[in-house]
């Protein structure tokens, strides 16, 4: 196909000027016209005329065009004229409009201004009377604007609106002209002017070849007014019949101008739809027809090319059809040819009818209404404005089934646009003049519904950064604060307690999350929320009034009531002691046996898995208290267990120290004690954190747990703890020094004879020099602890001739009772003299040089030769800071080089000798 063709046949589309013809058939090369203008002496006058170049006409104009042109003159600035010099000015108009447009380039302004003539036209019109139809000057003045917008220059917009907007305001007003034998020229001069109407828009509407649907947009808004405004039947007809065939007429043209730019598709589908269910045969009828062309239109510029055709094809079928088969149309075209905003615009149009006394209005608005509704709404734009709509007009609609429907709406909009409607509500309710319309019960009274827009301000409760990138084109989000709010309304209004007992759990922990944040972090989001909202309340008081609200709503009324009494909502929103009042909070739900304490916890654990949680802190502190409920207990399990031990990873000190102190609860319900040993390892690993606090706050917990566990339980994580103390004997801070030792001595105690085994065997033995070194300490509480504890390694290991010894003899018979008793032993003793020559204090740096050097003195040259460490250890003690300390290791290392020499010189001397000398002492 030619892809010229269309266009050739838009250039040669027939106007169907029936009643056109009668005026305008002029011959102007050839015919006189029969002007009953003027005598035979204006004639003459006009034939010996003026200079006509001096008026800017062209000299090759005929003698008819010409006497045309002097009638213009006459007549434009006359304010009274007959019917017969209208018609003949008109008449003259369309002559010299003829004659420019057979120049090819010729200007309408050459000849005479075209604007003027316009404006001649309009007034021409406008003076018509509106309650007769007795002259063919509307129609000929009709005509004649075809004419003119035939020639150069183009009308300007405002020119043809102010035309359009004459004609049709003369030509609806006329009272109903019905045919009959009396009457029959009048009806038929109705009919021609009818026509003439239908010729000028359909001329005026062109923009060079191809109809522009923004002036199309602009006639529609002068001619829709007569469908909504007036009550009179044949004034809605005739803007039916108008609009029908200006659709018509544009289905004609493959290619419309500006169609994105028209913004009528949704209202006049709207309108057209409603009266397609009038009552009036004749206002249905003309309103299918109007509807079934725009959806031609509809179809030909926004349907694809193949299933163009079929859908056409259906469309003839319901041509003129009933009811049902136009409001088919109108719900298939609602959900797939128009756009969100027109969608909006169809919704609005609709309930406008809703608001109307008519009970047919509002009849046919809910009808439409429920059709194109009917499952679900899709993407739609303006919902602020629609929700506005319905919160002022709402209490002005009476009828039940109406109402329903506006609250089918607004259910709808609040769950496929929960964000749009929250904050044009929130706006609303913030401004001075509130109206009567209650929307969060209607949207509390839908309890499917309900549920629907929960769920989605849960998951706004969540602090989200948005995107720096975002597109403004985006939807709205509404802020965790504003979501709060909401939830606040529509807790107050939600009567049913077993549904909101459903969302207990989910909100209660969103809220109290929530609290946490505004505590912690919460001005950047106060200064954010301060931009949607005008009139403003406190974030946190607010948070805590919906969480107290749901507590009441969901049969815990007396909970919070026992909170208030203990001051737990103060200490919520006070910044220095707010995760004091959580764990109060959670206290009580632990206490009153709180149904809901299990899901609580099953959500808990299911945040905690994520290591980014931002929430973890409270959770943590809300976990502490709740793991003391039975019914919580019972359902720990090693999974849970795990997700806890993975937050000893933690950077944050203070989290460390919550999850040691969770610990000693494990130690308070069976179940859990079984999975103490997966938090065993975190817990010994904390001895050795950077963080001092951390550090004691470990050792705190260790003693608590040495209280309650059992050997037979845990004796891995008892003997474990044996290798850890080692290095917190020598520890400068005195409190975690005697921690130290108040620890191992609780464990010894616990020790019996049956798993005195390796490793722990070895361990015991490792450590005695520490503590009858220790013996020395300056914290008198150690030197206490040190000689108990002596006492019970002497009674495991049998050794009772020490047992005394260890109970009232000074450090210095202790070590010599020890070296003569456990001589063997003496390399191993030797080892943890070195360690203590790095000790802090004096007195054991002292006592351990000397120890040293008594058993370097028992050592044969063998032994000797394993002990090179020690001699330059001891050797390095000669800098001592202390000079006692420095003079004794001088004295020992000199006896000790005499006593190598001695032994060099025995080098022959039996091995029985040897130890001989080596027994005394």
């Amino acid at each position: 196909m030619n892809p010229h063709s269309h266009r050739q046949k838009a250039n040669t589309v027939n106007f169907q000027l029936s009643t056109y013809r009668d005026f305008w058939n002029p011959n102007l090369r050839g015919e006189q016209l029969a002007l009953d203008m003027a005598d035979l002496s204006s004639l003459q006058h006009l034939e010996s005329g003026p200079n006509l170049r001096g008026h800017g006409m062209s000299t090759e104009l005929r003698q008819s065009e010409r006497e045309a042109y002097w009638l213009i003159l006459e007549f434009i600035e006359q304010e009274h004229m007959s019917t017969m010099e209208k018609q003949n000015f008109l008449k003259a108009v369309e002559i010299l409009s003829s004659a420019v447009r057979a120049e090819g380039n010729g200007n309408m302004n050459d000849y005479y201004p075209k604007a003027t003539l316009a404006k001649k036209i309009e007034t021409l019109i406008l003076e018509e009377s509106t309650e007769t139809l007795d002259s063919s000057v509307r129609q000929q003045a009709m005509l004649c604007v075809v004419a003119l917008s035939q020639v150069k220059p183009s009308f300007y917009l405002p020119e043809i609106l102010d035309l359009v907007s004459a004609s049709i305001s003369s030509m609806f007003s006329l009272p109903l002209i019905m045919p009959s034998l009396d009457r029959k020229d009048n009806a038929s001069l109705y009919l021609q002017t009818t026509q003439a109407l239908d010729d000028m828009l359909q001329a005026l509407v062109m923009d060079d070849m191809d109809p522009n649907m923004l002036i199309l947009e602009n006639f529609l808004e002068i001619i829709l007014p007569w469908l909504t405004h007036s009550n009179k039947v044949h004034e809605h007809t005739r803007a039916l019949v108008t609009i029908s065939r200006l659709l018509r007429f544009v289905c004609n043209f493959s290619t419309l101008l500006h169609m994105e730019m028209f913004s009528m598709n949704g209202k006049l589908m709207g309108i057209l739809g409603l009266l397609c269910l009038n009552s009036n045969h004749e206002i249905s009828l003309g309103a299918s027809e109007a509807l079934h062309y725009l959806s031609k239109i509809l179809v030909l510029q926004r349907s694809v090319r193949q299933k163009m055709v079929a859908i056409l094809k259906n469309l003839q079928k319901r041509f003129r059809g009933e009811w049902f088969a136009n409001m088919q149309n109108v719900s298939l075209f609602f959900r797939k040819y128009l756009t969100p905003a027109e969608r909006a615009d169809v919704i609005m149009v609709t309930m406008e009818s809703l608001t109307r006394r008519s009970r047919d209005d509002i009849y046919a608005a809910t009808k439409m209404l429920d059709v194109i509704l009917k499952y679900s709404i899709p993407e739609i734009e303006k919902v602020p404005e629609i929700i506005q709509y319905i919160y002022f007009h709402m209490s002005s609609i009476t009828e039940a089934a109406a109402q329903n429907t506006i609250r089918k709406i607004l259910q709808l909009l609040s769950q496929s646009y929960t964000d749009e409607v929250i904050l044009t509500l929130f706006r609303i309710e913030d401004q001075p003049q509130k109206g009567m319309c209650k929307p969060w019960e209607i949207l509390a009274s839908f309890p499917k519904g309900c549920e629907v827009i929960m769920k989605h301000l849960l998951q706004r409760l969540a602090p989200q950064p948005a995107p720096l990138d975002r597109d403004p084109s985006q939807r709205t989000e509404i802020s965790p604060l504003i979501a709060t709010r909401a939830i606040h309304e529509l807790l107050l209004e939600w009567s049913q307690q077993m549904e909101v007992q459903t969302f207990f759990s989910p909100l209660f922990i969103a809220l109290l999350f929530q609290t946490s944040f505004l505590m912690v972090e919460g001005n950047a989001a106060m200064i954010q929320d301060r931009r949607h909202i005008t009139e403003w309340v406190d974030p946190v008081s607010s948070t805590v009034e919906a969480l107290k609200t749901l507590m009441h709503r969901s049969g815990y009324g007396n909970f919070e009531s026992e909170i208030e009494k203990v001051g737990g909502w103060e200490l919520l929103v006070n910044p220095e002691r707010h995760y004091d009042g959580v764990a109060l909070l959670a206290r009580s739900l632990v206490t009153k046996n709180c149904w809901h304490n299990r899901p609580i916890f099953g959500l808990l654990m299911k945040m905690l898995q994520d290591p980014s949680c931002a929430n973890h802190f409270t959770a943590l502190v809300f976990l502490a208290e709740l793991l003391q409920c039975p019914d919580v207990a019972a359902i720990v399990d090693d999974f849970v267990t795990h997700i806890l031990a993975n937050w000893f990873n933690c950077a944050e000190p203070a989290t460390v120290k919550l999850l040691l102190q969770m610990t000693e609860v494990f130690t308070k319900h069976k179940n859990l004690e079984k999975r103490l040993h997966i938090l065993q390892p975190h817990v010994l690993n904390c001895c050795y954190s950077s963080d001092s606090d951390i550090v004691l706050e470990t050792f705190l917990v260790l003693k608590h747990l040495l209280e309650e566990l059992t050997w037979q339980n845990s004796s891995s994580f008892l003997i474990q703890l044996t290798f850890k103390l080692e290095p917190f004997f020598e520890e400068e801070s005195e409190h975690l020094r005697l921690l130290a030792f108040q620890i191992y001595s609780q464990l010894l105690a616990r020790v019996k004879r049956k798993v005195l085994v390796f490793p722990l065997r070895h361990q015991i033995l490792n450590l005695i020099v520490f503590l009858v070194l220790h013996l020395q300490d300056v914290n008198f509480g150690v030197t206490q602890l040190c000689r108990l504890t002596l006492y019970n390694t002497a009674v495991l290991l049998r050794w009772s001739k020490l047992q005394e010894v260890f109970t009232k003899g000074d450090v210095f018979t202790i070590m010599g009772a020890l070296l003569q008793q456990e001589t063997n032993k003496a390399l191993w003793f030797l080892k943890q003299c070195v360690a203590l020559f790095k000790s802090t204090q004096v007195p054991i740096r002292q006592a351990a040089v000397w120890f040293a050097g008594q058993i370097l003195q028992i050592l044969d040259l063998e032994e000797m030769k394993e002990v090179e460490e020690a001699y330059v250890a001891l050797r390095h003690m000669k800098g001592d800071p202390d000079p006692m300390v420095s003079c004794l290791a001088t004295q020992t290392i000199y006896v000790l080089e005499a006593n190598e020499k001695l032994l060099l010189a025995n080098m022959t001397s039996c091995s029985c000798r040897r130890r001989s000398q080596r027994g005394c002492f």
